[in-house]
């Protein structure tokens, strides 16, 4: 029977080239999107649109109850708006806070019942170098670190249970976001980094692809660094 994966923000930069590999590893695919008017595999026989605002952080369960059984979630749509920390609206803290941390959380305990019953499940998250360092959108930088720690609060109480959590931290990444960060700090990274250039998107996808299928399972309750020396530990 095929694995069933379910990846928010599927449908574009990361995400995409997630989906692409998971259905072409034999994965049926259920996409989770604010919108679909850009997805290039809309159509695809093995994927499922669910157009959904994750920060209505309040309907998610009632979205997770009409979707089947889920063996490998991914937490992957985020967002990060490069504003000063003085300078930063409430309704942009409130979105934020929802979209990168509440969700996950949510679509954890969602996932989570049906894991535990079948004693199998995989969990990663797409969290960022942001949460390992002083950054300057202060509001990405928490949400990020907040999702780092629930990645190892999570393993730990559901690692006896047979479930994987993992999560990555990419550098910058040649994705849509890449445009809201000042042209002087993608300067001053692309000099931190070995190969002086952002990483693509199909290498962090493969990262995760790697976590959510083939990885050992004593991987678990990890953030996976993907940032070539910009944060060397």
């Amino acid at each position: 029977m095929k694995k069933h994966a379910v990846i928010t923000g599927g449908n574009r930069g990361i995400g995409l080239e997630l989906s692409r590999m998971m259905v072409e590893s034999g994965c049926r695919v259920t996409v989770i999107a604010r919108n679909f008017s850009d997805f290039p595999l809309a159509d695809h026989k093995e994927i499922s649109c669910v157009e959904y605002d994750l920060t209505d952080i309040s309907g998610i369960k009632n979205l997770m109850s009409g979707i089947p059984h889920v063996d490998i979630l991914v937490n992957n749509a985020g967002v990060m708006y490069s504003l000063p920390y003085d300078q930063y609206p409430d309704d942009k803290k409130q979105s934020i806070m929802k979209l990168n941390l509440e969700a996950p959380v949510e679509l954890i305990k969602a996932v989570a019942p049906g894991m535990i019953k079948k004693g199998a499940g995989r969990i990663v998250n797409n969290a960022s170098i942001a949460g390992q360092i002083g950054h300057p959108d202060i509001w990405y930088g928490i949400t990020k670190a907040g999702l780092i720690n629930l990645t190892k609060s999570f393993a730990r109480l559901l690692g006896p249970k047979g479930i994987v959590i993992n999560a990555v931290a990419p550098g910058p990444v040649e994705t849509a976001m890449l445009s809201v960060i000042p042209e002087e700090r993608k300067k001053a990274i692309k000099k931190m980094v070995y190969t002086g250039r952002f990483a693509r998107a199909d290498e962090v996808a493969g990262a995760m692809f790697w976590l959510a299928t083939e990885s050992p399972e004593y991987i678990n309750g990890t953030c996976l660094d993907i940032n070539n020396g910009a944060f060397p530990r």
